[in-house]
């Protein structure tokens, strides 16, 4: 057996070992210098791996592209991406780790703890394999959702979502959108501090909607770790954020790069979503407004790149961002994400190109 075969038959279950050997043998005997055999290597989806980044002080080594776990929580609460099915989500989520996807992302607010339920049964005997994020904040244990920071809600919040996701500890323990006035107060931390201690959580962050509350959470000098709403729809973070979150050697998580799918560049300007869906309520010109700024930055795409790719290379594309949580409820989802690790990288005119769009507001 070549060295190269165990590797592809775990990111390919369908790996035909006899075919292969035949083309191994084709090409030794043709190609002495085995440039024709890593051809044909380079040309197996999946086989060039996952690259890897450094999740800023925390040191952890995390998959470029993670597994953002918002929408297998499911719509039975109204307020996901409709529609999943179980089965489909636990495949997925085991078909991304395969791929070399070690970085997986949710709160426990997701389809109101069922997000977490789901990626515990996924990882059952490969929690070794990842680092797990998980969110706080979102309190849904006493009657709808409130918001709640309260060190002691905190703690139980924490509990429960170790026993959903069937572990000891998480590897990120994220503050869920708080207000503004706690992301700046050092004393909103020591709740987290004290959770290390106990060694029930690693490392900890806040998740946000604006630059603006970043700079707060950089000043409070706690925070490892900011999740930011961040893709070739919201660009402002590249100027308002990165050169100091750089600074402060701050791991970046970058969520909804594929900007509520609409990135994808299969969502058209009609499109309506089901109830459950975030997107139902949105009127038709925002839809239609989404659907139009992805067309105008399909220039992205090419033979060897698909849309969702490129939107997650723009991502990548700044050295400031760690890792990248693209949403996906199916094995086909995270197979095109993870794919886009190895993709053809966006070239600098390309990435100029995208700006001045964003800048012109993509000339709606």
């Amino acid at each position: 057996m070549a060295p190269f075969e165990p590797f592809l038959a775990i990111v390919n279950p369908d790996f035909d070992r006899k075919r292969l050997g035949g083309a191994r043998e084709r090409v030794s005997s043709e190609d002495p210098s085995g440039l024709a055999l890593q051809r044909f290597l380079e040309s197996i989806p999946f086989a060039r791996g996952m690259k890897t980044r450094i999740l800023g002080r925390t040191g952890l080594k995390v998959s470029e592209v993670g597994f953002g776990a918002w929408a297998i929580g499911g719509n039975g609460h109204g307020n996901s991406y409709g529609p999943t099915e179980d089965g489909a989500s636990i495949a997925a989520l085991r078909r991304a780790v395969d791929l070399g996807v070690n970085f997986i992302d949710t709160a426990d607010v997701y389809g109101w703890g069922h997000s977490e339920e789901v990626i515990g049964e996924a990882l059952v005997g490969r929690r070794d394999d990842v680092h797990l994020a998980t969110k706080v904040g979102g309190d849904f244990y006493h009657g709808g959702v409130r918001m709640n920071f309260d060190d002691g809600y905190i703690a139980f919040a924490l509990e429960r979502s170790l026993k959903r996701l069937r572990t000891d500890h998480v590897d990120v323990y994220q503050l869920h959108n708080p207000p503004a006035e706690l992301m700046g107060d050092p004393g909103t931390y020591e709740v987290l501090e004290a959770l290390k201690a106990e060694h029930k959580i690693d490392h900890y962050g806040v998740s946000v909607h604006e630059p603006a509350e970043a700079v707060l959470c950089l000043e409070a000098g706690a925070p490892e770790v900011l999740q930011i709403p961040f893709s070739l729809f919201r660009q402002e973070w590249i100027d308002e954020l990165f050169d100091e979150g750089r600074k402060a050697n701050v791991g970046i998580i970058a969520r909804e790069p594929l900007g509520n799918g609409f990135l994808s560049g299969k969502i058209r300007a009609d499109a309506r979503f089901p109830p459950g869906d975030i997107r139902h309520h949105w009127p038709p010109s925002m839809v239609a407004g989404r659907a139009g700024a992805a067309e105008r930055l399909s220039f992205l795409a090419r033979a060897d790149r698909t849309m969702a790719q490129a939107a997650l290379q723009f991502v990548l594309s700044f050295p400031a961002v760690s890792v990248t949580i693209p949403g996906a409820k199916t094995v086909a989802q995270i197979e095109e994400n993870a794919a886009a690790s190895g993709a053809t990288p966006l070239t600098a005119d390309e990435v100029r190109r995208a700006r001045e769009r964003y800048a012109k507001d993509f000339g709606l």
